[in-house]
């Protein structure tokens, strides 16, 4: 006998990338693709292209990251011996320090997929603060951008809010 569904879904909560608009430079030579943001969860899997030479703050995980790389190659620098380039699949458990930056001398996009729990606690190079990237944040800069550059609405899949019980 099958359990009895809870959610009734008349329709497959599915996108397709080719379809989707990329919002280019989102932060400085990082162009994003939303694809899930749920910030009750602090869950968020985005596509993300980074052009040659862009180097991200170095960034404390709160939470786990499960990250693939379509096309081009990355590193961190805390392990210059362990590139990640297209076919690359890499877990980060949460609690992980790390700079991930994309080589000048690459001759494509580097394209990924990434799932990410939590936030990105954001440093300069001298350990100061600087800020943190989360669901919430995401979606603050993307509606920010289609704001400012007049853009469609993007198209995501977003968790609802939390809710009471009904009677």
């Amino acid at each position: 006998m099958l359990p009895p569904v809870l959610n009734h879904q008349h329709e497959l909560l599915t996108l397709n990338m080719k379809e989707l608009p990329i919002y280019t430079d989102a932060l400085p030579g990082v162009d994003v693709q939303p694809l899930f943001l749920d910030p009750h969860a602090g869950i968020w899997c985005l596509r993300v292209l980074f052009k040659p030479g862009v180097t991200l703050p170095t960034h404390y995980h709160t939470g786990t990251v499960h990250l693939w790389t379509l096309s081009g190659k990355w590193v961190y620098a805390e392990y210059p011996d362990q590139p990640q380039t297209a076919g690359c699949y890499l877990f980060e458990p949460g609690s992980s320090i790390h700079t991930f930056t994309t080589p000048a001398d690459n001759t494509e996009i580097t394209d990924t997929i990434m799932i990410v729990s939590g936030s990105n606690v954001n440093f300069m190079p001298d350990g100061q603060f600087v800020g943190m990237l989360d669901a919430n944040s995401i979606i603050m800069i993307v509606e920010n951008l289609i704001k400012e550059r007049g853009l469609e609405p993007a198209r995501y899949i977003r968790a609802p809010s939390p809710d009471f019980t009904r009677k």
